[in-house]
């Protein structure tokens, strides 16, 4: 899916003059257009399987697209070296990050629950019994309470969980979201970011936050847009508050960018993306003694690749897929903070200088 803040694909001249960058074509400017003219050759350079391919070649997009005014001043052949070496960064990060826990023993979690259908609590604490770890659900069922209630509640849950020191916590929303708010709660972006930052900040000694031990996970509408805005969010306030960021949390997003979310409303109501986790990991038996981060971008990433799209089948293999409707495409997309050293290295590979912006997040397919 194409990202809604696509670069300019002009230079400002010293005098002031708007100058078409001749330096070679422009970096594609869409998504459908970078399958078309970049994908091939990068994918025959990795060298790798085109469902592999398939997983990661958003996130190269994406990141690219962020970045395309360095890469549209490149001859198309350095480009393309250049984009080959971003997919591979990519790969090596998900090689690195795939054995991490997200539900497992010595793990907590923590669930928020849209007030308004049929999630029921179990939904969460069934996973949770399963992997050996301690559950606590928020979902608005007295109707002497509030959303408001709710929220604080959730939000105090989640203090304690930023805490340093604090035991490994899985969070879980599922529900409805905008870019910049956990709608069935009214909790904003910026809500929970002042949230984290707060609570990951040392009362005394080294001014550093680490927020490393926390894994979020949001299935609803525009959750990768409001994972990006998050992180954005506790990068900059620890910026305003001259503190060293040492980790963000790592962030699951059920749909990916400007994408809505999709649920089967029956007797229960439980969106797409939770359901395939439940089916993945503790319908089907025997399941493994631990959901990894692996396990997503993997195997719930694959199943979910489906909404949306028709197999193509020869023989008795899938050889590709086919698009059906769009609307219902949600490829789900992981996070997961870079350090400074993974920084420096990202920066050099797409050419950046030391005060040109570069996330210290990934997004890992």
């Amino acid at each position: 899916m194409p990202p809604t803040d696509l670069a300019p694909r002009v230079t400002l001249a010293a005098a002031g003059v708007l100058l078409l960058n001749l330096s070679g074509p422009a970096f594609a400017a869409d998504f459908t257009t970078f399958q078309r003219d970049e994908s091939p050759a990068i994918a025959t350079a990795l060298g790798t399987t085109p469902k592999h391919y398939r997983q990661i070649e958003p996130s190269l997009y994406h990141l690219a697209e962020r970045h395309a005014a360095t890469l549209d001043s490149l001859p198309t052949t350095e480009r393309r070296d250049r984009l080959v070496a971003l997919a591979r960064f990519i790969d090596a990060k998900r090689t690195a990050v795939a054995d991490a826990a997200v539900i497992a023993p010595g793990r907590s979690l923590i669930g928020l629950l849209d007030p308004d259908h049929g999630l029921a609590p179990r939904e969460i604490t069934a996973l949770a019994a399963a992997y050996h770890c301690t559950a606590t659900i928020f979902k608005k069922t007295d109707p002497t309470e509030s959303l408001a209630d709710v929220a604080a509640a959730f939000l105090k849950a989640v203090t304690a969980a930023a805490q340093p020191k604090a035991a490994p916590t899985t969070i879980v929303v599922l529900g409805h979201g905008l870019p910049t708010e956990i709608q069935s709660y009214h909790i904003p972006v910026a809500q929970l970011a002042d949230t984290l930052v707060a609570a990951a900040t040392p009362a005394e000694g080294d001014a550093t936050v680490d927020l490393g031990t926390l894994t979020i996970i949001c299935d609803d509408c525009y959750s990768a847009d409001f994972m990006i805005n998050l992180s954005r969010g506790i990068v900059e306030r620890c910026h305003d508050r001259s503190l060293r960021l040492a980790h963000l949390p790592t962030l699951i997003a059920g749909t990916n960018r400007d994408c809505v979310g999709h649920a089967d409303v029956s007797a229960a109501f439980v969106p797409h993306f939770w359901k395939d986790v439940i089916e993945l990991f503790y319908i089907r038996k025997p399941h493994p003694e631990a959901i990894t981060l692996g396990d997503f971008f993997e195997k719930v990433d694959n199943m979910m690749y489906g909404y949306g799209r028709q197999p193509i089948i020869s023989g008795s293999h899938v050889t590709g897929y086919r698009l059906t409707d769009p609307t219902m495409v949600q490829d789900p997309v992981v996070f997961v903070p870079l350090s400074t050293e993974e920084c420096t290295t990202l920066r050099s590979l797409l050419g950046l200088g030391p005060d040109d912006p570069c996330d210290p997040f990934l997004d890992i397919g």
